[in-house]
């Protein structure tokens, strides 16, 4: 199923593709067929499990033969972020082949940071561009969407963990991350002699601004159920900015795979359903290093 939350007549709701041009609202589709249903949310659906997720497969097939279900146009929703307030968004850091070169130092495991549920928007909703973030660029993603609690899970089990998938633009403020990288000395005790202290130089820079502020996380339109990917390793990616291409790659080039950034994720945070993981950047594209083709508003 590719499932969709959306806003239709005031109203916000979940439903389902049905053809290349409609949706079905599921609420109302069961109240046509004479059926109860009890999701009124995405995430009350993903917390459902895989129920919940039968009990909407077989609606939607149920509204495809039936004439008395609407259809909703396409044309005429405004689109939501798939899952509206997810729990958390984990982002995964430079994470592409093509970035290896470019590390001076990097650890042998996923790099991940939080973006505020607050920063998503939906489909052809617009980034907002306000004078306090300066300039920005997109970068587009694989969101990964957990469907039930992981906590320590083995990458061999991870993917039973994985509702479907959805799309992320992980918009970055590159400008305020530049204001916001801090060069300094840390101090700690020397290891031959512990009571005394050294300065050690680092470089800090946190992502909360640049990363979460307010529309810098358009979502969807899509939660495609894990049955419509068979491999989310082998998928396009394609970002246009103006009509032009910045970024062009595959997910085959991702560093870590899906398995692998769950299993290490869940380590350390429990996810929940609901949760996204957004894999990482394409790269592969002239324009994608780093440039902001996207200006601040006057």
């Amino acid at each position: 199923m590719y499932l969709a939350s959306f806003r239709f007549h005031e109203d916000e709701r979940i439903g389902a593709r049905i053809d290349d041009r409609h949706l079905v609202d599921f609420h109302a589709a069961a109240g046509s067929l004479g059926e109860r249903w009890a999701y009124p949310t995405m995430l009350d659906l993903i917390a459902g499990g895989e129920a919940a997720l039968d009990t909407a497969s077989r609606l939607l097939e149920a509204a495809a033969g039936s004439p008395y279900v609407a259809r909703i146009p396409m044309a005429e929703i405004a689109w939501l972020p798939p899952v509206t307030r997810p729990g958390k968004i984990c982002g995964v850091a430079l994470n592409n082949s093509a970035s290896d070169a470019r590390k001076i130092s990097s650890p042998d495991h996923p790099m991940f940071f939080l973006k505020p549920s607050t920063c998503l928007v939906g489909h052809l909703q617009p980034i907002v561009s306000r004078s306090q973030y300066m300039g920005f660029h997109p970068e587009p993603e694989l969101g990964v969407v957990i469907s039930r609690l992981a906590r320590n899970v083995d990458p061999t089990a991870a993917m039973d963990h994985v509702c479907g998938y959805t799309i992320v633009n992980d918009v970055t403020g590159n400008d305020m991350r530049a204001e916001d990288r801090v060069h300094y000395y840390a101090l700690y005790p020397k290891p031959d002699s512990p009571d005394e202290v050294e300065k050690r130089e680092q470089h800090l820079s946190y992502t909360a601004r640049y990363k979460g502020a307010d529309s810098f996380g358009p979502a969807g339109p899509w939660l495609a159920t894990r049955d419509e990917v068979p491999d989310p390793h082998d998928l396009d990616v394609v970002c246009s900015v103006g009509g032009e291409v910045f970024a062009e790659d595959n997910t085959r080039h991702y560093t870590y795979r899906v398995e692998e950034v769950i299993a290490y994720i869940s380590r350390y945070l429990t996810l929940e359903p609901g949760d996204i993981v957004s894999m990482g950047t394409a790269f592969r594209a002239a324009g994608a290093g780093g440039r902001s083709p996207i200006a601040p508003a006057p």
